[in-house]
């Protein structure tokens, strides 16, 4: 199929539309008019590409917070044009974990086995104050941040944040992935 138009005036984020300072190189410049006849693209940015549009969310949902996280599947939002509208009950078929709302101690044990039985890659967004640093609730009961059990990619503050906050979350969640961020896990250690 042939284009008019580069990919880029289509909305496809490349690395040139990430990082705009960045010159184009010699085989960009050379294939530019070839990229307005024919989508050209990696093995590794399809499957980025595949993965940001079959994410489906476990959700974790404690506190006030997930409220705001079950109104996102409504028509209002729609999280479904992202393709995540099937919020999953077994942690064994989601690769996104929503942590909404406050953890305590006591749940910190069964947030961790969840993570532990989520395919991978996985994902994880810290939803609200609480469980993002703790929130108000800095006492012996709470744990102060989520990242102490989990490694977090994506922190959505607020309390509680609105859903175009959330959906505003898993847009960056989405730009990362898309970028070749590999997952928190991989990254970094959970904190303690």
């Amino acid at each position: 199929m042939a284009l008019d138009h580069p990919l880029r005036d289509y909305g496809l984020k490349s690395e040139r539309l990430l990082w705009p300072e960045k010159a184009p190189g010699a085989f960009e410049t050379e294939v530019a008019e070839l990229e307005t006849k024919v989508g050209l693209t990696t093995l590794q940015k399809a499957v980025a590409w595949s993965q940001t549009k079959s994410m489906w969310p476990d959700t974790f949902g404690l506190a006030c917070c997930a409220i705001e996280m079950m109104s996102i599947v409504s028509s209002r939002y729609d999280i479904a044009r992202f393709g995540m509208e099937a919020f999953r009950s077994s942690p064994r078929q989601a690769d996104l974990l929503i942590v909404s709302g406050r953890v305590s101690h006591k749940m910190a044990a069964p947030l961790r086995q969840i993570y532990d039985q989520m395919l991978e890659p996985k994902w994880v967004i810290a939803m609200g104050a609480c469980a993002s640093s703790g929130g108000m609730f800095n006492n012996y009961a709470i744990v102060q941040s989520v990242d102490k059990v989990v490694p977090v990619d994506v922190y959505v503050p607020g309390c509680p944040p609105r859903p175009e906050q959330l959906i505003e979350g898993i847009v960056r969640l989405h730009e990362a992935v898309q970028a070749g961020v590999p997952p928190a896990y991989e990254l970094r250690s959970v904190a303690s």
